[in-house]
């Protein structure tokens, strides 16, 4: 099942500006968290010892001082807009359902670091991450997969479950998909993505009313636009 989504609507279930969970994606873990506010103390030192020779101490370097300066607070609202933008400069959007084909655990690669060992030699380790390779697709033939992190919920989607996604494209009658979201199971309310792509709530919402839609207007050869 594909239903075109009008714009309105897709600028509801993909924002333009971070939302609270795309925020915390961005913020990353404390490490994260404190290399921004290092960046940030190295552009006010900046800001106050160089720039100010140059251009004074006026407007412009306080300006500049104070955007550096919160650094650490903007950079991930910037990102995740910026992450969102790549979805939403698709003109055309639809809501998509189908079902679980196939699901698999794969270890990936997904860092090294070097370190040394008790006799004073250079190794490298690898760092590797269990995740969830999980392959969606429905009556027309279309299929595709979705490789995340492995999460304990996970374990409780099996082959056959209905999948639900937001689809993007650049044309009119959908035909040719340029980028999928983050993918909900229903049954089991469980969301399969590394990035929190669409407002979740909203998402449910749609879902609920555009499956009793499609329920009351079964025998109609069109779907319905909402």
């Amino acid at each position: 099942m594909l239903i075109p989504l009008t714009r309105d609507k897709f600028d509801q279930l993909m924002p333009l500006l971070a939302t609270g969970p795309q925020y915390s994606y961005y913020s990353g873990k404390f490490a994260d968290v404190l290399n921004r506010l290092l960046i940030s103390i190295v552009w006010v030192l900046i800001v106050a010892f160089l720039l100010s020779i140059f251009l004074g101490n006026n407007l412009v370097t306080f300006c500049l001082g104070a955007i550096g300066g919160l650094y650490f607070l903007w950079a991930p609202i910037y990102f995740a807009s910026l992450r969102n933008f790549s979805c939403r400069r698709h003109r055309y959007s639809g809501f998509w359902q189908g079902e679980v084909l196939d699901l698999y655990i794969s270890e990936e690669l997904v860092g090294t670091e070097q370190t040394v060992n008790k006799k004073g030699q250079l190794v490298v380790v690898e760092n590797r991450q269990r995740r969830l390779n999980l392959e969606i697709g429905d009556e027309t033939g279309f299929t595709t997969e979705l490789q995340v992190p492995l999460q304990r919920e996970h374990k409780l989607i099996r082959p056959g479950e209905i999948a639900q996604m937001l689809v993007m494209s650049d044309r009119a009658d959908l035909g040719r998909i340029a980028k999928i979201s983050d993918i909900y199971i229903p049954r089991e309310n469980i969301w399969v993505s590394d990035y929190p792509y669409v407002r979740r709530d909203v998402f449910a919402e749609v879902s609920d009313r555009l499956n009793r839609r499609r329920g009351n207007r079964s025998n109609k050869r069109r779907p319905p636009r909402y």
